[in-house]
């Protein structure tokens, strides 16, 4: 092994080692796991110099972040938030220009150049959807009403930023371009944008269904189809010469269109968790300890705008739309960060000569220590809520008092079906004809289709995501008409740990023992049944005697 190779794998060795023992203590201590990453960089790099950011390192860096926009498009679903539409783009165009603006005026303030000042308030005003929607998934509060606002609100300040990284594009390098040579090139980087972003809604709605249908029997087969078309995607953006991240941004939000998404997200979620990881710990080792006695009364001052002065700003256009006080409130605790956008447009601005070194540190300084403390006030954001609305602070800024209405579908009292084959799609159709909620799931949208009456689900539940997004525990039937051995056995032995009784098809005599040490509640064995059936009716035609 070369040297070179050698120094690699220690270097990811070591990241990977140290993600995982602050995460551990994280745990320990009740700290945020995103908390830990850039804990864990800051050790490896700035204190104790055991891994420096090489040019493998790097590429390996950049690469993690295309897949990581690619999974953030992949978050950003329409049909998600098509009614929330207007609140996006109304909260979204107002929250951008105010914080942007107050962004900047306060870098104004501190001493930067305008053009300093404009990348700093860039910075300030994008919220991370990566680390939101991880933190309200790990509170189990995803189908709240103030965190669809937040999707809402994440996805126009994506579109916002992909058109600010557009513009960066349209530079085309460091060297100082005429005039008529940067309106050209802006022209071409708009134009390829446009075109790609055409394409790829068009491969949305005509190319993409059909395959991704036929690939989702498939786990792995869906999973590499999923990569294949991020790289391609990301390829044509190349041709336009456009940034990886747009390309990998938009075919995110192509798949993102199809019903499968939510499964493909679920198979992909161990890939984002790992990146998530890569992408915080490498922001802690790029931080430069050297500087940040220059640097952090200007960091202060930025982050305080944005754990501060952002949230105020969301909070009070929320007011205005005639949210309730706690639906502003969770919604604008969920927008006190930086975004992974924000890094982005701070490495090209210093790669095109439109902002030095220290200005993407100062970023950097804001962006963790944003996120870090971001990532506590999400977590105990209920319990901040009541500790500052007994103060009477909220009222002041007028919103209603009033709980606003949430479909939260919640689902209890159901009967869960697995298993959409023959059997299992007959015992749908019996139980809705009765009238019983019924949750059918497949991995195969195709025999998901003509069972109108039941909730549909395109899920494994093999993850255990899956398991509490159907709600397992609040059921009163675990149906399983699988006949794959592993996932009966683990169904069954999740519903007697959720003390939910089950029925298992015991397609086999060979499984019947393992069924039963696991306390399956019911053992459907048709074609036994089907035997004795077979007997009783020849028993009584005379053809078969006892």
């Amino acid at each position: 092994m070369a040297a070179d190779d050698y120094q690699l794998l220690l270097h990811l060795g070591f990241i990977v080692i140290t993600a995982a023992t602050f995460a551990f203590v994280g745990k320990l201590i009740r700290m945020p796991t995103i908390v830990g990453y850039i804990l864990a960089g800051i050790v490896l790099g700035p204190v104790l110099h055991l891994v420096e950011l090489d040019h493998s390192l790097e590429l390996i860096s950049e690469l993690g972040i295309a897949l990581l926009l690619f999974l953030v498009g992949l978050e950003l679903s329409f049909a998600k938030v098509k009614d929330l539409g207007r609140v996006a783009l109304t909260l979204g165009g107002i929250q951008v220009v105010l914080t942007a603006t107050g962004g900047m005026l306060v870098a104004h303030f501190i001493g930067f150049s305008p053009m300093e000042a404009i990348f700093l308030g860039g910075t300030v005003t994008f919220s991370s959807t990566v680390v939101v929607i991880k933190l309200l998934d790990q509170k189990g509060v995803m189908n709240r009403l103030y965190a669809r606002i937040s999707i809402a609100l994440f996805l126009a300040q994506d579109i916002v930023v992909i058109a600010a990284l557009t513009v960066l594009t349209g530079f085309g390098g460091s060297e100082p371009l005429a005039l008529i040579e940067l309106l050209i090139n802006f022209g071409k980087a708009f134009g390829g944008m446009a075109v790609l972003l055409i394409l790829t809604l068009i491969a949305a709605r005509y190319m993409l269904p059909r395959p991704f249908a036929w690939a989702a029997r498939s786990p792995d087969t869906v999973f590499i189809w999923a990569l294949c078309w991020c790289f391609v995607v990301v390829i044509l953006a190349h041709q336009f010469h456009l940034s990886v991240e747009i390309g990998a941004f938009l075919a995110g939000i192509a798949i993102a269109q199809l019903p499968i998404h939510e499964d493909l997200h679920r198979r992909l979620h161990p890939l984002m968790t790992f990146f998530i990881a890569i992408f915080l710990v490498t922001l802690g080792i790029k931080m430069e300890l050297s500087s940040f006695a220059a640097i952090w009364p200007a960091a202060l001052g930025l982050s305080a705008f944005v754990l501060l002065i952002k949230p105020i700003i969301v909070f009070s256009i929320l007011a205005r739309m005639r949210f309730s006080e706690y639906t502003a409130f969770q919604t604008a605790i969920a927008t006190g960060q930086v975004s992974e956008f924000a890094f982005i447009l701070l490495a090209l601005g210093a790669t095109t000569g439109l902002i030095g070194a220290d200005i993407v540190a100062l970023g950097g300084l804001v962006g963790i220590t944003t996120i870090a403390l971001s990532s506590y006030l999400i977590i105990h954001s209920e319990a901040l809520y009541v500790v500052i609305a007994r103060t009477g602070i909220l009222k002041l800024l007028l919103a209603k008092q009033e709980p606003d209405s949430e479909m939260l579908h919640h689902r209890k009292d159901h009967i869960i079906v697995v298993g959409m084959n023959a059997l299992g799609r007959e015992i749908v159709k019996q139980l809705t004809v009765r009238n019983e909620r019924v949750l059918a799931i497949d991995t195969d949208p195709k025999k998901l289709e003509g069972l109108g009456g039941a909730d549909l689900l395109i899920g494994n539940v093999e993850y255990q995501s899956v398991v509490e997004e159907v709600g397992l525990r609040e059921a009163r039937l675990v149906v399983s008409a699988l006949q794959i051995e592993d996932t009966n056995h683990l169904l069954a032995y999740r519903c007697r740990s959720a003390s939910v009784p089950c029925a298992i098809h015991a397609f086999d005599l060979s499984v019947v023992n393992d069924l039963l040490d696991l306390d399956t509640t019911y053992l459907m064995m048709p074609a036994a049944d089907g035997i004795l059936q077979q007997r009783q009716l020849m028993q009584q035609q005379g053809i078969f005697k006892l």
